[in-house]
């Protein structure tokens, strides 16, 4: 037992002291074991007791879970039936919904059809309208190229002139104050003339214009041309004032002044604008360019000399007149005077008859009364009643 096993160390180990190591050592694993197998019985007994609860909270929350479900199972068929309920609210207004839109689409469409109607008609009148403008404008246009031709041809432009002359004077002046195509002493042929009271010399008129040169004019391209437009316009109407003054200006025979009648308002205007010298030397030689405004107002005047002239010439008629009508006014005095008379005579008579009249009605009155006694007769009343029923 003494016997040395081996040496830890410095230190001898013998078999004794090995033994009661190992004796120790088992004792304390032996210690050991049992406070492990305590622990884990108490482990196990707490696991079990922990089991046991967890089961039981288990239990409760299935029980609660199934008080849930059927919480649950109740509520969603309530739910159900709110929703079935619900679902056929709506398609009932989903339907109401549905006829009411049908119909005010119905109503829209038949309005809207109506309106396209009423527009499809109007459109057809407007397009009647516009067929009508178009013809119209063929038939302006028509007019337009024809009084194109017209203007392009001199013998027809002095005719259109001559035309529009015509009727100004005739629409103005009375038929005896006017003569066309009138012959001078001197064989010259006036396109008008124009007699004014009292003067037996006539005032002319003259139609003719030279229209090339003024459209050569307006429509010139460069400077040059139209310088060159510029002096033809100048030439040609100085020549036709100086005609006009030689033919139509004559001493004794005819007014001291003549007119040239330019038939377009623009082309007055242009002369008057760019052309002064062409109408300053109209003027020295008594030659009055006139377009058709100013020929309108020298037609007035000439009609208010007539008509001042008329009247003139009828005065003795007119004063005549007058003294008869004076007379008349005297005589329809004095009748009116003799009426009043007889309306005075008149008011006497009605008053004396109103006097009889009232004392017929106070005889009568005493009459209904039975009023005989105390009474004198009235020796007036006869007479009266006499000149009342004469009257």
């Amino acid at each position: 037992m003494r016997e040395t096993v081996f040496i830890l160390g410095t230190y001898p180990i013998t078999l004794a002291e090995l033994v009661l190591g190992g004796a120790a050592l088992a004792f304390l694993l032996l210690i050991g074991l049992l406070i492990a197998v305590s622990r884990s019985a108490r482990d196990r007994a707490a696991e079990a007791e922990a089991q046991a609860e967890r089961a039981q909270e288990l239990e409760e929350r299935l029980l609660q879970l199934a008080r849930i479900q059927a919480e649950t199972s109740g509520r969603v068929q309530t739910m159900a039936e709110v929703l079935s309920q619900r679902q056929s609210d709506l398609a009932r207004a989903v339907s109401e919904r549905l006829d009411a839109s049908s119909h005010r689409v119905g109503e829209s469409i038949a309005r809207a059809s109506e309106a396209t109607h009423e527009n499809l008609v109007k459109l057809n009148e407007r397009l009647a309208l516009v067929d009508q403008a178009r013809a119209s404008l063929g038939e302006l246009s028509d007019q337009v190229v024809s009084l194109r031709e017209t203007l392009s041809n001199k013998q027809a432009r002095g005719a259109f002139g001559e035309g529009r002359l015509q009727a100004i004077v005739a629409d103005g002046l009375p038929r005896d104050s006017f003569a066309f195509q009138h012959t001078l002493p001197n064989g010259r042929r006036a396109d008008c003339a124009i007699f004014l009271p009292g003067d037996r010399r006539p005032l002319l008129v003259d139609s003719k214009f030279p229209l090339e040169a003024v459209t050569a004019y307006r429509e010139a391209a460069s400077g040059e041309a139209r310088k060159q437009a510029e002096t033809r316009v100048k030439q040609d109407v100085a020549r036709h004032i100086g005609d006009i003054a030689e033919r139509y200006v004559v001493a004794g025979d005819t007014q001291d002044v003549a007119l040239m009648f330019v038939p377009s308002e623009s082309v007055y205007g242009e002369l008057h604008e760019h052309f002064d010298d062409v109408i300053q030397r109209a003027f020295r030689a008594r030659v009055i360019l006139v377009s058709p405004s100013l020929l309108m107002l020298a037609i007035q005047v000439v009609q208010a000399i007539v008509k001042d002239a008329r009247m003139r010439e009828q005065a003795d008629l007119i004063r005549a007149e007058c003294g008869a009508l004076v007379a008349d006014v005297v005589r329809l005095r004095d009748r009116v005077g003799n009426l009043q008379k007889h309306f005075g005579q008149l008011g006497d008579d009605v008053a004396q008859v109103l006097i009889s009249s009232d004392k017929i009605a106070r005889r009568g009155a005493r009459i209904e009364q039975l009023e005989f006694e105390g009474e004198r007769p009235d020796p007036a009343a006869p007479a009266d009643m006499l000149r009342g029923a004469a009257e």
